[in-house]
């Protein structure tokens, strides 16, 4: 019995969608109303940090569950589970800042150390970083740990870069850009480990997307645009809403089946 259940585990589809451009467009997007939202909710509707956190973490819980469930990647579940990370990522940043009164610095510092030591267990475990073999229960834990970390690390990051070093919401967006940009020209010209690129570009897309929604968020006064947290929130998840359903219809984004111990032999790529 236990053999079979290995062999099963073995042939279940990848549960993360293919590395395209439509990937990184809904990843910027979904960081951005990840920053929104959380304002939006806990400012704006007065419902405060403590309260907000709880009915977040709710949604991202059952959205997991849900997504845990699956045996293929399926792009709805998968992206709400991913823009709902983002709001609990933001959350729990700003929990420890502003509910705590824990430095920007302290924070970024501490969710490095945690995010590293998340890729040190799932490499020791598993002996690959790649999202394409996202293959079994236990990849699966170590991917969305990571997604977790990085958002709560991108949401300190980029607040310490726009407000404790007063760099500005829109600046700093450019930043985070042009360090992705680089990212990506080490990658195609310097031969970058492709699995080392990717994690940096997608630890890099949260404090960018960040910036760029506070930006546009923030009143003019405070260095934004003034659109607001509503404006800003319904803008991007309708953005968000229509590029899922493309790619459920086109399946554009979908990696073929892999077996799971593919990993070993791939642990090169992204």
């Amino acid at each position: 019995m236990p053999h079979s259940s290995n062999v099963q585990v073995s042939t279940l589809l990848n549960k993360v969608p293919e590395v395209t451009v439509y990937f990184w467009v809904i990843k910027v997007l979904a960081t951005t109303v990840g920053e929104t939202a959380a304002d939006l909710l806990s400012t704006r509707l007065g419902l405060g940090l403590t309260v907000t956190s709880w009915i977040m973490t709710g949604a991202f819980v059952a959205a997991l569950v849900v997504q845990l469930r699956a045996s293929r990647y399926i792009p709805t579940p998968y992206w709400l589970t991913v823009v709902l990370i983002s709001i609990v990522g933001t959350l729990i940043s700003d929990n420890l800042v502003d509910g705590m009164g824990i430095s920007l610095v302290t924070t970024s510092t501490a969710f490095a150390i945690i995010l590293a030591a998340v890729f040190a267990l799932w490499y020791l475990s598993e002996r690959t970083l790649s999202i394409h073999t996202i293959v079994t229960r236990r990849r699966e834990y170590f991917y969305w740990a990571a997604i977790l970390f990085t958002f709560a690390l991108g949401t300190s990051a980029g607040d310490l870069m726009a407000e404790r070093f007063n760099l500005g919401y829109g600046p700093a967006a450019i930043v985070f850009a042009a360090m992705i940009a680089a990212t990506y020209g080490l990658y195609c010209f310097a031969r970058m480990n492709a699995v080392l690129a990717f994690w940096i570009a997608y630890i890099l897309t949260r404090p960018l997307g960040a910036s760029v929604g506070d930006f546009l968020a923030k009143p003019v006064i405070a260095g934004g645009l003034g659109w607001g947290t509503v404006n800003t929130s319904l803008l991007f998840l309708s953005a968000i809403l229509a590029l899922v359903v493309f790619l459920t219809v086109t399946k554009a984004d979908r990696i073929e089946s892999i077996p799971a111990n593919v990993g070993e032999k791939r642990s090169v790529e992204a």
